[in-house]
């Protein structure tokens, strides 16, 4: 009996032990101040999934972290769970010792209307704050992280890579290294251009759940990206319908633009905001941007070249890549995109 109670005491040890040495990936929920009191009903209790490297519970020790920004029509855990299978990515470059052990967190930044394109939005919320603050203050607050900004990383991918971007430009002592994947909507272009029939579903749509209803086809997810944008862009609390503008609208089925308001949407763009966040650029530790040349969405590998052509004309130091490749094509598993460059990037200038 002696002995059996021994064993039982051993094993259990061990199985804590082990389970101690272990990652693990928590769903985890919080109140975000940045997004409190919004006008349009966005909850301020959002969620953020945390991978937490092997070794994480059982020691004292402080990590860097990446943060990695979802897309379009995306939330934290789809990211996390089914799209990248993050944590046996993270496990196995561990490991291999392709990076370090650090911690990955992934925000919730899914809307009513699909998507935040972090930005601080006057109806919506704050949605640039809600990553550059609030998401960073809970994560070194409640984790052993390595608060400074050479020690955090900040990617993301189509809509995550635009927010990557900007918040690059807007946080730049909060954020070191930053890694944009398949950027989308740098700026205009081809599919991307107030010429998109598409404009026309979203100017016409008389609340949220029209706007997102049949978004699986092509024509309809472009609609509601263009009204997701027109809430972050150019919130109006007093327009009808979505409360905001859009830089066109139709008048017997012909297409007027709004001149005013498609300036607004351009001072977003963050093609047009480099100029003003130079500075901000050359202060990050590194950074780096790619994208597939076969990309769906035709206006991302010409305004993602054209984006790193404008670094380059302001000496901004960064990489830029063109792969053989379609928008997601080659981001998950162990051949793809996060794997194979992404990770080996962030520890080569981790400090």
């Amino acid at each position: 009996m002696k002995f059996l109670l021994t064993l039982f005491i051993f094993v259990s040890i061990f199985t804590l032990a082990k389970s101690q040495n272990n990652s693990t990936v928590i769903r985890t929920k919080f109140t975000a101040p940045s997004l409190l009191h919004n006008s349009v009903g966005e909850p301020a209790e959002k969620t953020i999934s945390i991978y937490l490297p092997p070794g994480y519970h059982k020691g004292k020790h402080h990590y860097p972290v990446i943060y990695f920004l979802h897309g379009y029509f995306g939330n934290d855990s789809l990211l996390m769970n089914v799209w990248l299978n993050l944590k046996q990515l993270m496990d196995t470059a561990i490991i291999k010792g392709k990076i370090k052990p650090v911690i990955v967190v992934a925000p919730n930044s899914e809307t009513k209307l699909g998507g935040s394109f972090y930005t601080n939005s006057t109806v919506a919320g704050n949605w640039a704050d809600y990553i550059g603050k609030d998401v960073v203050n809970y994560i070194d607050k409640n984790y052993r992280t390595i608060a400074k900004k050479e020690a955090r990383g900040l990617s993301g991918h189509s809509m995550g890579g635009n927010g990557a971007l900007k918040l690059a430009m807007q946080f730049p002592d909060v954020f070191g290294i930053v890694y944009a994947m398949s950027p989308a909507v740098l700026n205009w272009h081809s599919d991307f251009t107030v010429q998109n029939p598409s404009f026309k579903i979203a100017v016409n749509a008389k609340n949220d759940s029209e706007v997102m209803s049949g978004i699986n086809s092509f024509e309809k997810f472009y609609s509601a990206v263009f009204s997701a944008m027109a809430r972050a862009y150019s919130s109006n609390i007093s327009a009808t319908a979505l409360k905001a503008d859009f830089p066109v609208k139709y008048i017997n089925d012909t297409a007027v633009i709004n001149n005013d308001i498609k300036a607004v949407w351009e001072a977003q763009f963050p093609y047009n905001q480099v100029d003003k966040y130079q500075d901000a650029l050359k202060s990050l530790v590194a950074l780096k941007m790619d994208w597939g040349r076969n990309d769906e969405f035709i206006h991302i590998p010409f305004t993602a070249l054209e984006f790193s052509k404008k670094l380059e004309s302001l000496n901004i130091p960064h990489f830029s890549e063109e792969y053989l490749g379609t928008h997601s094509n080659m981001q998950n598993g162990f051949t793809g995109r996060v794997y194979t460059d992404m990770i080996p990037f962030f520890d080569m200038y981790f400090k």
